[in-house]
């Protein structure tokens, strides 16, 4: 049995639905375009990293390596020595460097250290004198990485 007041009721809920709409078109796949990606073929060699440096002779599969890896550099271009190498793929570099003391008109050696993710290509060890660039954080002290291990002379 239905009354006046029902049948308002469902005249109302019906004309409150929002109006039915159109399935989005499908875009063919071909049409979509690919974004890059990250790997780098080993037949080409080693990457081109921006700057002047000497690729190592070696391949590895490192991730975090600048020249086999997807990791870029940019920033600071330092050189120091390699202090220690007993942690995995990183090593401390200490930089010696001098400031000039203004009021004295003289300069002050001073050094940092510096913790350095070393990629396994470029066998690096104690003692060695290296090139490091800034990259981006790799974990929370480390923010370098080796790009080049330079000849003693």
């Amino acid at each position: 049995m239905a009354t006046k007041k029902d049948s308002e009721n469902k005249a109302m809920t019906d004309a409150e639905q929002p109006a039915p709409t159109q399935k989005p078109k499908k875009i063919p796949a071909a049409a979509i375009p690919k974004a890059p990606t990250a790997t780098v073929s080993k037949a080409s060699g080693p990457r081109y990293i921006g700057i002047d440096v000497k690729p190592p002779t070696d391949t590895c599969t490192d991730q975090f390596c600048p020249f086999h890896g997807i990791l870029p550099v940019r920033g600071q271009i330092l050189e120091g020595t390699v202090m220690t190498d007993g942690m995995q793929s990183t090593v401390v570099v200490k930089r010696i460097y001098m400031r000039k003391i203004q009021k004295y008109e003289r300069f002050e050696k001073r050094s940092n250290k510096y913790l350095v993710h070393s990629p396994p290509c470029l066998g690096i060890g104690v003692g060695d004198s290296v090139k490091i660039m800034e990259c981006r954080p790799l974990s929370k002290l480390v923010s370098f990485v080796v790009i080049e291990k330079m000849d003693r002379e």
